[in-house]
């Protein structure tokens, strides 16, 4: 069981550098585990293909589908008295910090490729290239 975040999901589903990274991770941990705040976080960067133009609303629309298939009974609440805390000793937003916060109440790793959040969360994050 791991924590990824949103950036991990669209590397899943969307072609590019980091797609191999990705399904190998699904292959060796599939137990993916989000914050409910995954979705919207992952609209956004499919809003942003859309936009240009690299998506067509069809294809936007299935890949959200398809990743909140793959994801329907992994979405757990982050405690926001730790997410605070997380914040008070970083410089991270309070939705990066939930992904966090769920990895260590979960007491598993955390899997990103935000350069902020590897850097703030040594202990806990970790990069896809090294998961």
């Amino acid at each position: 069981m791991i924590v990824v975040d949103s950036s991990v999901v669209a590397y899943l589903y969307l072609p590019g550098d980091h797609t191999a990274q990705a399904e190998a991770l699904l292959q060796r941990d599939p137990d993916w585990m989000v914050p409910p705040l995954w979705k919207s976080e992952f609209r956004s960067i499919l809003a942003g293909y859309m936009r240009r133009k690299v998506l067509t609303f069809d294809a936007a629309r299935d890949l959200q589908i398809e990743a909140e298939s793959l994801l329907a009974s992994s979405e757990y609440g982050a405690d926001s008295r730790l997410v605070f805390e997380l914040v008070r000793e970083s410089n991270c937003s309070a939705c990066s910090c939930e992904y966090v916060a769920l990895a260590l109440t979960l007491g598993v790793k955390f899997v990103t490729m935000d350069a902020k959040l590897l850097k703030a969360f040594p202990k806990y994050a970790v990069a896809l290239s090294a998961a």
